[in-house]
C-alpha cells in the first residue's frame, strides 16, 4: 500500500520538531502535524519558558543539523544545591565528571524556532499547521489519521509528541496516572548587576525550592517553588515589589536586581501514561510524561525518547514494526520511571516533616564527600551511561 508518509509526528513543539528533523536529515519521509502556526523568532526580551538540554540532548539536536544561535545559549558547567540554613550542601562540576560542560540553558521558544527553521530545508519533511487530529484508525501495515481541516493521512508509524494534553493520546485509548504536588512553580525573568556566569544553583526551602537558571550576560530566570496561595499573592505584586521580595528570599549570591523583566506561574503536576505504545503508534514527550521540574529534566526526558525512537526507526525496516516499538517502550519507561521517582523523592525530602528534610540534608552531605557517586549521578543526569570511563 502507498502511505501519505513513513511516519508522522503530531505535535510541533521541541520535542515533535526534533524528532520530525532527526528523521528527515536522514531522508524519511516524515509528516508534522501542529494545531498552531509556525514558530516566529524570537528578538528583544528572553523568553520565560527556558529550559536545559544536557549532553545527549545536544547531540541529538546537532545530529539532525540544526543549528542554535550562541547568542541565545547560555552553557553551564557547574551547578550548586543546598538547603536553606546551609547545613547541606553539594557542587557538581562538568569537569569532576568527566564533560566540558552539563549543556545550555536555552528558550523554549529559540529551540524550536530553531528546529522548525531546519524543517524548512528538508524536502522530506511536510509541515501541516493549524489542524488537529480527528481520528486514527490502525491498519496492518500502517495508521490512518484524520485531521479537522478535511485531510486524512497515511503513514507507517504515528508518533503522538503533543504535550501533556494529547489529543492523540486519548483517541488512541491509553489513560494516565496524575499527581498534584498541591504547589505552584513562579517563573520569573530578571536582569541582575552581577554576570551570572556559567553555574546554575537551587537551593531547597521547607515550602520548595528556589532556584537560578542563567542566561546569556546579566540575565538570569528564577524559579520559586511554593504553595498555591503564597505564588498566586506574588504574581499580584508590582515588578518592583516582587523584586524586594526576591532579593530578601533568595540567597545573596544572586546579588542585586535591575529589574524584574516577566513573571508567571504553572502548577506542578506528575501525569504518566499508562502506556507508550500502541499499534503503529507512539508517545513521547509530555504525551507520555510529565515529571516534577525541580532537577530541570522535562525537556530532556522527552528529546531522549525521541533519541532512542529515532534509533530504532533508523536501524529498522519498518518503522512500525511491534518489535521496535515494544523495546522503544522498555527503554523509555524505565528510565522514565526512575526519573519520576527520583524527583518524587527530592521533593517530598525537601519540603516533608522535619526527620525527612534532616535526610535530605544529608543526602547532599554524603554526595559532596563522595566524588564517584556524583560522577555517576550527573552523567546519569546527562543521560550518558555512567559506568563508561573516559
Amino acid at each position: 500500500m502507498q502511505w501519505d508518509h513513513e511516519i508522522i509526528i503530531v505535535g510541533g513543539g521541541m520535542v515533535g520538531a526534533a524528532l520530525a528533523a532527526r528523521l528527515g536529515h536522514t531522508g524519511m519521509s516524515v509528516g508534522l502535524v501542529e494545531r498552531g502556526s509556525a514558530p516566529t523568532p524570537l528578538s528583544g526580551d528572553y523568553d520565560l519558558r527556558i529550559s536545559s538540554l544536557n549532553a545527549r540532548s545536544l547531540a541529538f539536536v546537532k545530529a539532525s543539523g540544526t543549528v542554535l544561535p550562541e547568542e541565545r545559549c547560555c552553557p553551564f558547567r557547574h551547578i550548586d544545591v543546598a538547603n536553606q540554613d546551609g547545613s547541606g550542601h553539594s557542587l557538581f562540576s562538568a569537569q569532576d565528571s568527566g564533560m566540558d560542560d552539563f549543556g545550555i540553558f536555552i528558550e523554549n521558544r529559540t529551540l524550536q524556532y530553531a528546529l522548525w527553521q531546519r524543517l524548512e530545508n528538508l524536502p522530506s519533511v511536510t509541515c501541516y499547521t493549524q489542524c488537529a487530529p480527528l481520528s486514527t484508525m490502525a491498519a496492518s501495515t500502517g495508521r490512518m489519521l484524520e485531521l479537522d481541516n478535511g485531510k486524512t493521512l497515511s503513514a507507517r508509524l504515528i508518533v503522538g509528541a503533543d504535550g501533556a494534553h494529547s489529543t492523540l493520546r486519548e483517541l488512541a485509548g491509553i489513560t494516565v496516572s496524575s499527581y498534584d504536588y498541591h504547589q505552584r512553580a513562579m517563573i520569573i525573568n530578571v536582569e541582575t548587576e552581577l554576570p551570572q556566569q556559567d553555574i546554575s544553583w537551587q537551593c531547597f526551602t521547607p515550602t520548595g525550592p528556589i532556584a537560578m537558571l542563567p542566561l546569556p550576560g546579566h540575565r538570569a530566570s528564577l524559579v520559586w517553588y511554593d504553595s498555591d496561595e503564597a505564588t498566586k499573592a506574588r504574581e499580584q505584586l508590582s515588578n518592583d515589589a516582587l523584586k524586594t521580595a526576591i532579593e530578601t528570599a533568595f540567597p545573596k549570591r544572586l546579588g542585586k536586581l535591575t529589574r524584574v523583566v516577566a513573571k508567571a506561574s504553572f502548577p506542578i503536576r506528575r501525569q504518566h501514561a499508562k502506556r507508550y505504545i500502541g499499534k503503529r503508534l507512539a508517545l513521547i514527550g509530555d504525551a507520555a510524561h510529565v515529571v516534577h521540574p525541580l532537577a530541570g529534566q522535562g525537556l530532556n526526558i522527552g528529546l531522549h525518547d525521541a533519541d532512542t525512537l529515532a534509533e530504532l526507526i533508523i536501524k529498522g525496516r519498518d518503522p512500525g514494526d511491534s518489535i521496535s516499538l515494544h523495546r522503544f517502550e522498555c527503554q523509555r519507561r524505565l528510565a522514565n520511571q526512575a526519573m519520576i521517582a527520583a524527583t518524587d523523592s527530592f521533593h517530598h525530602l525537601f519540603t516533608g516533616a522535619k526527620p525527612l528534610r534532616q535526610l535530605g540534608d544529608l543526602s547532599l552531605h554524603l554526595a559532596e564527600r563522595v566524588p564517584l557517586a556524583k560522577r555517576m549521578m550527573m552523567q546519569q543526569a546527562n543521560g550518558l551511561n555512567p559506568f563508561k570511563m573516559r
